[in-house]
């Protein structure tokens, strides 16, 4: 009757729409989030309800509709656009004698998909198992264990034996968490040491800040038109025309009603939002959800209170909907919104701009004369890296023109005695 795609799962998807706020889901995005976990969707099944139904969530005629919906497209699992509870899930499958899963399990698997290094591969599980933690039953089979000699008692039953076990490795997995989290803190104060800014980029899922972060870096970050394309956290150094080394971080994005166990357990990795001297909120201007989802990211950067980071706005995609590259300024003159493509370039120097008016106030420039017996400053300098153009007089002394943050220069100024202060020629 029709094709059928041999390699992929093939699920019906339910969406319902509710009259409460907290409960509004978004199809579209339910569809973006099924492509891009690998599933083919066979039929979606919409309806209305003012409330949900404590034993099928969508009441037991449109369950039934679900059911049959499975046996007509011969489905492999029915995905819920919602969060649904442990016995709902049970009585779901029973009817439609297929897998059932929600928006959270879904999302779940979808991170355990793409994470890629060690700490991204130990925050999805952990996610996993706390979600799989209240979900644990057992029918029939909950029975006592059988003794052998030297064994015989009570024993424990067979949900108690699983969930010691998931206790166990989720343990297990908090303290190696925590070892990955202090090497993490280790590096973020060797940046604090060294004054360097960081600016973090955040935004929603897909609104393409991993391709703004390989233009801004020249990496090669994995970046696709898919929702989670990149998890693990990426820090590049990077040194703007006639501005210091500066840090980009690229970061996981957001969606909404992002599970909490995943906003936990990615913790660690979002603090780089939170301790960033600037947020770059990359926004996808041509979705016409936009204001939602400045909405939803600035929900879950208060949840991991990283929401009083000073931020620069950049719309990104206006190659979408022709529109020309500008900056918007505030009262102050302060540059508050850039509107770009990172995948064309367009407004890439006026982005540039924004990110130099907005940390200046926090740097200067310096010209001085080191003279040959003051070598090891110079050699300081060029460690620390921001030297921006020396050459030689005919006496031997250097003169360097320096960009830095102003709190490294006040500190190397405290540690030169006021040497250095001898040999500034202009600040």
């Amino acid at each position: 009757m029709f094709e059928r795609d041999n390699t992929a799962e093939q699920a019906i998807l339910v969406h319902i729409s509710f009259p409460q706020e907290n409960a509004r889901e978004d199809l579209q995005e339910l569809k973006m989030l099924v492509s891009s976990a690998g599933v083919a969707t066979l039929s979606v099944i919409t309806g209305n309800r003012t409330t949900t139904d404590a034993r099928f969530f969508i009441g037991s005629g449109k369950a039934q509709e679900v059911a049959e919906a499975v046996a007509l497209y011969e489905a492999d699992v029915v995905i819920f656009n919602h969060s649904l509870s442990p016995a709902q899930t049970r009585n779901l499958e029973r009817l439609c004698q297929c897998r059932v899963i929600d928006r959270t399990t879904l999302i779940l698997d979808i991170f355990a998909q793409r994470a890629r290094t060690y700490e991204g591969k130990l925050q999805v599980e952990l996610a996993q198992l706390k979600h799989l933690a209240s979900r644990l039953i057992r029918g029939f089979d909950n029975e006592r264990q059988k003794g052998g000699i030297g064994l015989r008692g009570p024993g424990e039953t067979a949900l108690e034996t699983d969930r010691r076990l998931l206790r166990n490795r989720i343990s297990a997995l908090l303290q190696r968490l925590e070892k990955v989290s202090q090497q993490r803190e280790t590096g973020r104060k060797a940046r604090q040491r060294a004054e360097i800014p960081v600016l973090s980029l955040v935004g929603y899922t897909n609104a393409g800040k991993s391709t703004l972060f390989n233009r801004l870096t020249q990496s090669e970050v994995y970046a696709a038109d898919q929702l989670f394309a990149t998890l693990d956290p990426t820090l590049r150094q990077v040194r703007f025309a006639e501005f210091g080394p500066l840090i980009f971080a690229d970061t996981v994005g957001f969606i909404r009603h992002l599970p909490h166990d995943l906003v936990a357990a990615f913790k660690s990795t979002l603090q780089e939002s939170r301790e960033a001297d600037l947020q770059l909120h990359v926004i996808d201007v041509a979705d016409p959800r936009v204001d939602d989802n400045i909405k939803q990211v600035q929900h879950v950067l208060a949840e991991i209170e990283a929401d009083e980071v000073p931020q620069l706005k950049v719309f990104n995609k206006i190659d979408l909907i022709e529109q020309s590259p500008r900056i918007e300024y505030d009262e102050s003159g302060t540059p508050i919104a850039v509107y770009i493509s990172a995948a064309t370039g367009q407004g890439f120097e006026l982005l540039q701009q924004a990110i130099i008016e907005r940390l200046s106030g926090s740097h200067v420039r310096v010209q001085l004369a080191v003279p040959p017996q003051q070598s090891a400053w110079r050699a300081k300098f060029h460690e620390a890296g921001v030297v921006q153009h020396e050459d030689f007089d005919e006496f031997g002394d250097c003169h360097i023109e320096l960009a830095l943050p102003r709190a490294l220069w006040d500190k190397w100024l405290k540690q030169s005695q006021g040497l250095l202060d001898d040999l500034v020629l202009t600040e």
